[in-house]
């Protein structure tokens, strides 16, 4: 079969989320279109130009839903409003109407473990112990001393439970104290979720990816965490303290996703794909996703939160999504709102250029989706935020230990000599990278050695490539430094190597035998790879 028709029967018989490369766009530091210094929707569909010519298949969109803004949009007071600081609803359709005509898919998130205590529900729930909606949230008892009803920490500090006078009980929150836990295992509250999905349906999104999908479920029997085992590292909050047993993943929660599934299913083409956390997140992507009635896809915190990128690591990750019947199709993001830029984890700044090049390419070969962060596509870098200027509600309850999420959410450079880098008229809400000027798309637009050229190209060339998009793929060596794999697909089998040091390395003859060059990064031959060095070999 030739490459020209195997690309044909990839593409007629494969879903289009499967090998999909998608854009996270976090719009509070996309684009401003009104002068608040604040991303906005008309911001972001003013922009898509900008992302279709990378060449991704979609754009996933981080909450733009009404709130408080305590935790900037993942606290939502009403799961089927924009807020005012984003636009309206009229907003909103013109962006999926203007992402559809560029070919681009529109995924939005899904918080469904919690609201805002600003939400109709809960303003209601808490009212008595008898209204229509008292079981909505996780409330309980105190103990007979007065204390919370048992040891459940919050992920951003503190007792997971806070008292409410109203009712004479605590109430649940994983998160923030304004943050109340929705009771999943009330049948009510299962149908108004779907409802809230339905509704986006409705309107033309795509797919949703599902924030913190395994807070969604509670061990009713209010059992105590056992402690954790201290293994060494810094624990900087009481939640680090405990295995986190019975405040999350509760047996029933793939029960729920198949209902979401089943209604996803009713609008041909939609997407649905999972954020898993947790130290040992594996058992529950694979919970998840297993099947063809459960989610279609799901992704951990492999790479966001890891202080180095090694073959090893590549390598363990890589084996837990062995492409066998009932296992689901992993997606791969090595940036995010709530992790440090990759570039300022993973290289010295000496070597950040050939890095990102490298990076890119390993992203774009792996076997699953890949997630682009904004600003990525141009080698953003991790910016240091003085505490007076922090937004970010954890790192502000925990400083200075815990490192701030806001240096990840800073304005999206787009013209170097203009104000704010292009990114509003007025001061931006978080302050700007000093080092993000010089990397400013039109900048990039003008360079044909740019990342941002590289990005584009890069993608390009995945999607020429069928067993880049879905094909099978097997390590072949991993080291300290060389990582070497092959993608196949049908009779096109291709290795793909990548030098993940600062030194040198040989690739090993009995590779690349036979092999002729497809890429060559940073300088990499058949022979060797200089440091941050990769090929790709047909």
């Amino acid at each position: 079969m030739n490459l020209m028709s195997m690309r044909d029967l990839s593409t007629e018989t494969r879903p289009w989320w499967r090998g999909a490369v998608i854009y996270q766009i976090y719009p509070r530091s996309f684009a401003d279109s009104n002068g608040d210094g604040i991303g906005d929707l008309p911001g972001i569909t003013a922009r898509l130009d900008h992302v279709a010519a990378l060449g991704v298949d979609a754009v996933w969109i981080s909450p733009f839903f009404t709130s408080p803004m305590r935790d900037f949009g993942y606290d939502i007071a009403d799961f089927c409003g924009v807020d005012p600081v984003f636009g309206t609803l009229a907003d909103f359709d013109a962006l999926v109407a203007r992402a559809h005509a560029l070919g681009l898919k529109v995924l939005i998130d899904q918080v469904y473990s919690h609201s805002s205590d600003q939400h109709p529900w809960f303003q209601e729930s808490r009212t008595s112990r008898t209204n229509a909606r008292a079981d909505w949230y996780v409330w309980a008892d105190a103990k007979p001393d007065g204390s919370p009803p048992n040891n459940w920490q919050s992920v951003f500090g503190g007792p997971a439970w806070t008292w409410d006078a109203r009712r004479g009980q605590y109430y649940l929150h994983n998160f923030l104290r304004e943050q109340p836990d929705l009771n999943f295992h009330n049948p009510e509250v299962q149908a108004a979720t779907l409802a809230t999905a339905k509704f986006w349906l409705d309107r033309g999104v795509d797919g949703f990816r599902l924030d913190a999908i395994n807070f969604t479920m509670h061990d009713p029997q209010l059992r105590d965490n056992p402690p954790a085992p201290d293994t060494g590292l810094p624990r900087t909050r009481p939640f680090d303290f405990q295995q986190h047993v019975y405040n999350q993943s509760h047996a029933d929660i793939p029960l729920l996703l198949e209902k979401l599934r089943a209604l996803a299913d009713l609008y041909p083409g939609r997407f649905t794909v999972a954020e898993v956390g947790g130290p040992a997140p594996e058992a529950e992507m694979h919970q998840f996703t297993a099947g063809e009635t459960r989610l279609n896809s799901a992704y951990g915190f492999n790479f966001l939160y890891a202080d180095r990128l090694t073959p090893a690591l590549v390598q363990r990750a890589l084996a837990e999504w062995p492409d066998t019947p009932g296992i689901g199709w992993p997606s791969w993001a090595f940036e995010n709102h709530d992790a440090p830029r990759a570039l300022s984890r993973w290289v010295a700044p000496e070597h950040r250029a050939a890095f990102a090049v490298m990076k890119m390419l390993l992203l774009l070969t792996l076997r699953g989706n890949a997630i682009l962060y904004y600003g990525e596509e141009l080698g953003l870098t991790q910016v240091d935020i003085d505490f007076a200027d922090l937004q970010d509600p954890e790192a502000i309850a925990n400083w200075p230990l815990t490192l701030s999420r806001d240096g990840a959410r800073t304005p999206m450079p787009w013209a170097a000599a203009a104000p704010n880098i292009g990114f509003s008229t007025a001061r931006p809400w978080l302050p700007l990278g000093p080092e993000h000027r010089a990397l400013a798309v039109d900048l990039q637009e003008a360079d044909p050695t740019s990342l941002l050229q590289h990005t584009r190209r890069l993608i390009a060339l995945r999607r020429t490539h069928p067993a880049l998009v879905e094909g099978a793929m097997e390590v072949l060596h991993a080291d300290d430094a060389l990582l070497v794999f092959a993608r196949t697909l049908g009779d096109m089998r291709i290795l793909c190597a990548f030098n993940l040091s600062a030194a040198p390395v040989a690739l090993p003859a009995a590779l690349v035998t036979h092999c002729t060059p497809i890429e060559q990064v940073n300088g990499a031959t058949l022979a060797e790879l200089p440091p941050y060095a990769a090929l790709m070999a047909r």
